[in-house]
């Protein structure tokens, strides 16, 4: 294997690299892109970092290219689209930096309870104020980790050491993870309303965007202190500004903003604020984090010279092409039954169970329970989860995967089942494919059948006259079409389920109408993007 390493990489990734005699390495520092392009189609793999933008231009030049390898946790400058076109495979190192992160966090914890930056300028200064800087201890207080990844995982072992009362939120981490770890697992609002201290481990989605805004900031103890060190966006700074301003937060410490180098005259305020320790994104920079990314990517590349699982890769690589041909249907099934189910768990995943009836059981079916794995994981975890890293993510979040296998068909041909077992809560899914087209046919102990789109409602209440009609008429209000409607009940005037897909997303105001018009006992606005993808 051939490979170009274009910016300045560790010495310990490079040694890794070229001890091994399969491996030709070339560094090639200051390219410009045309003499990248130039210069591709020879090499089997790139390492890369931030600065290298490996777009379509270096992809299409990059005809033996197998490997793409980002030193570094984003992958902003790959074009992962066009790779995985290509059958190329993206890995990144999303883990290198973690102790990092997690000591750069209690780095600026401390510096805030102990008012370290504060005093420091003061006696630089010439000044000799200690009365002005009286700070607090953390022995005793409640600490909210929100995040339990590595990252906060490992902020939740450290603040034990300093005798934190330590509490965390993740919805998908498994009680083992959180007994593993020694601490309680709550849910959100409990945390928001208890803690002293609030810490962010999280990666930035639609769902954690503003995770932390004025609503949430209203419900925490006056005083609290609260420190960003996973993503700008996820704590609202305006909201942050307002709370410092008015003395409801007394401190926060921010290494991550929605602005980066900040542009914003709100986010200037809030960095010269009196009580905000301001850091320019210094969570991974030290020497041992670059070395371990770079340690990261030169194994992944000698594991896939092994023909050994990537922990790390960011996209899917191929599979045998007979094993894809049987599979590719169910793949895809499997992709939207696990993006749909994932949408309407409130609790913790323990075990994810797979069962597969029918033809179907005949065959090999880890390609589809790992493909279904990712679907349910890859919502809400840090890094991306695919077909090669699936498992090995479930194993670190304590989740137990089963499969079983029944040759018997039941009511089709062949299904698959996906159970989702939390702490005193059971989600049941069951899809098949009929004439091509997905769709479900079970939820729980409900016999539907209806085809997943990209907008879709979902209610349970207590059936009674008028209720369908009810729901119409608030749609039609917002000007939202209903495209398709599926209705279960068990019996006359019993709990009744409604699926209905809509052609345009239903915001949480009309949900909340529906759900006070309706007395629903659940409800959920689905967006799934898989359903719109897979036409």
């Amino acid at each position: 294997m051939k490979v170009i390493v274009t910016e300045q990489l560790a010495h310990e990734g490079l040694l890794i690299l070229e001890k091994d005699p399969r491996i030709e390495v070339d560094v090639r520092l200051g390219l410009s892109k045309e003499e990248l392009v130039s210069a591709i189609g020879e090499y089997d793999a790139i390492v890369t970092r931030s600065a290298t933008k490996v777009d379509r231009d270096v992809l299409e030049a990059g005809k033996k290219l197998k490997l793409v390898a980002r030193a570094g946790v984003g992958i902003d400058s790959v074009d992962v689209k066009v790779a995985s076109e290509k059958g190329i495979i993206v890995l990144n190192a999303p883990f290198g930096n973690t102790n990092s992160v997690a000591e750069h966090t209690l780095a600026l914890l401390l510096s805030l309870c102990r008012n370290i930056s504060k005093a420091d300028a003061s006696l630089k200064k010439g000044e000799w104020k200690r009365s002005a800087f009286i700070g607090s201890e953390l022995k005793g207080k409640i600490a909210g980790v929100v995040g339990l990844s590595k990252v906060g995982g490992r902020v939740a072992t450290r603040l034990q050491a300093f005798e934190c009362e330590v509490i965390g939120c993740d919805p998908y981490v498994s009680e083992k993870r959180a007994k593993d770890l020694g601490i309680r697992l709550v849910s959100f609002d409990e945390l928001i309303r208890t803690a002293d201290i609030i810490t962010l481990h999280i990666p930035l989605t639609d769902e954690t965007r503003n995770m932390i805004g004025e609503k949430e900031i209203g419900q925490m103890k006056d005083g609290v202190k609260i420190i960003n060190t996973a993503r700008g966006g996820v704590v609202n700074e305006e909201a942050l500004l307002n709370a410092l301003e008015s003395g409801k937060v007394s401190a926060a410490a921010v290494d991550v903003w929605t602005e980066e180098p900040p542009k914003s005259e709100l986010i200037k305020k809030l960095i010269a604020h009196e009580r905000v320790l301001s850091m320019p994104h210094l969570g991974a920079s030290t020497n041992e984090a670059q070395v371990n990314v770079a340690v990261d990517v030169a194994r992944e590349i000698i594991r896939y010279l092994d023909e050994q699982p990537l922990e790390n890769a960011v996209n899917i690589p191929r599979f045998d092409m007979t094993l894809m041909e049987q599979m590719r249907p169910f793949l895809r099934l499997v992709n939207i039954m696990g993006d749909f189910v994932i949408q309407l768990l409130g609790t913790n995943m323990n075990k994810v169970t797979f069962t597969y009836e029918g033809n179907i059981a005949e065959y090999c079916t880890t390609p589809i329970t790992v493909c279904g794995l990712a679907a349910l994981l890859n919502r809400k975890v840090e890094q991306d989860v695919n077909m090669v890293n699936a498992n090995l993510v479930a194993e670190n979040m304590g989740i137990a995967v089963e499969e079983i296998k029944l040759v018997d068909p039941g009511s089709f041909s062949n299904t698959v089942t996906i159970t989702i077992e939390g702490p005193n809560e059971k989600r049941i899914v069951s899809g098949t494919h009929f004439e091509g087209t997905p769709r479900i046919v079970r939820l729980r102990d409900y016999q539907v059948d209806f085809v997943p789109e990209e907008h879709m409602l979902l209610l349970t209440y207590q059936d009674r006259p008028g209720m369908i009609g009810k729901i119409g008429t608030i749609l039609g209000q917002h000007d939202i079409n209903i495209a398709a409607m599926n209705l279960g009940r068990r019996e006359k005037k019993g709990e009744a389920m409604v699926i209905l897909s809509v052609d345009s997303p239903v915001t949480a105001s009309v949900m909340e109408k529906i759900r006070e018009a309706t007395d629903a006992t659940f409800s959920k606005a689905l967006r799934m993007v898989t359903a719109r993808e897979s036409k």
